[in-house]
């Protein structure tokens, strides 16, 4: 008898052939049945390569439908964000997604809702960011996002959720300040990928390690992407991908500032582990970690000893958590 093939995830690949049909409910009861045939010998085909054992069949992701949310679950947001570009600190949000999901014991149960809205920035959009997102002019112009609608969405989250939050957050508080009142957590960073088997932390390859694939660089389809991801277990255990990511959140962290490290050694402490501030936030240009509380004393030692081999240097260390982490204000 065949066999699905399992994911590193640990867990068959999907089969979509009805939620096709589920995504197509305006469609006549014959055009139904054509779909669902036609998808189901299209399934036939990729299971006959995947049995061959050369085959590893990608599906697209198909966003889950939305549920009511049961009673006693919490409520999580994920949040993902298109920009003019990269500055945090001038760039403007052209496109806003989000899901809001329930979750309980810290595994994910349900899609709750959506949000999707275009805004048009004060000048026309640039070239290189319509070929990254797919986003030009004629999509975001005449709209605004609805501040109120927005805030509405997000007021009962316990939790938001981005894959790259040391750039959605900044952007979001600058843009909505309701956004620095949240706990934050990064799908990227607050994993550790490559301890569970996986050579990187983008998007698109761990959706892979899913047997699945979607449409990239488009807000909410980034969002269903993370959803997906964090909805399952981590290879090799039975947590799954949002439950270690709940728990790194909850721990608090020390930010350690190596402020007049020597240019010489920039390579070691990015090796190391640290990110260089430009100064554009107020704080010194400089490279820092966070690091957890049980090693900070261990850090603290290493740059006295390797890079600033001095045991008198002052050393800035400050207290950060979910409510903090990844904003501009820290």
């Amino acid at each position: 008898m065949y066999k699905p093939p399992r994911t590193p995830f640990g867990l068959p690949w999907r089969q979509p052939t009805n939620l096709l049909v589920k995504a197509a409910p305006e469609l006549p009861r014959l055009e139904k049945a054509a779909l669902l045939k036609d998808a189901e010998t299209t399934e036939t085909m990729a299971r006959t390569l995947e049995a061959t054992g050369n085959y590893r069949i990608l599906r697209r992701l198909i966003p889950r439908t939305v549920e009511p949310r049961s009673p006693g679950d919490r409520v999580g947001l994920i949040i993902d964000l298109e920009t003019t570009g990269l500055d945090t600190s001038r760039n403007e949000v052209i496109e806003i997604a989000a899901i809001k999901f329930g979750y309980a014991d810290d595994r994910i149960t349900s899609i709750i809702d959506t949000f999707q809205a275009f805004q048009q920035p004060s000048a026309p959009i640039e070239p290189a960011i319509t070929a990254l997102t797919g986003i030009t002019d004629a999509m975001v112009d005449g709209h605004h996002i609805d501040t109120v609608a927005l805030e509405q969405f997000v007021s009962d989250a316990h939790i938001v959720i981005a894959h790259s939050a040391a750039f959605d957050r900044k952007v979001a508080e600058r843009h909505w300040p309701l956004f620095a009142r949240c706990q934050w957590a990064c799908s990227a960073t607050g994993i550790d990928w490559k301890a569970h088997g996986f050579s990187g932390a983008r998007l698109a390859y761990l959706l892979a390690e899913c047997g699945l694939f979607h449409g990239a660089h488009r807000a909410l389809d980034d969002c269903h992407a993370v959803y997906e991801i964090l909805a399952r277990n981590l290879p090799g255990t039975e947590q799954s991908a949002l439950t270690v990511l709940l728990d790194r959140a909850r721990r608090p962290q020390h930010r350690i500032w190596a402020d007049g490290a020597p240019f010489a050694l920039k390579d070691t402490l990015k090796q190391r582990g640290y990110r260089w501030n430009d100064g554009a936030d107020g704080h010194p240009k400089s490279w820092y970690i966070d690091a957890d509380i049980d090693v900070t004393d261990a850090e603290l030692d290493y740059l006295r000893k390797e890079i600033f081999q001095r045991k008198d240097v002052n050393i800035v260390v400050s207290m950060i958590t979910s409510l903090d982490r990844f904003s501009s204000r820290i």
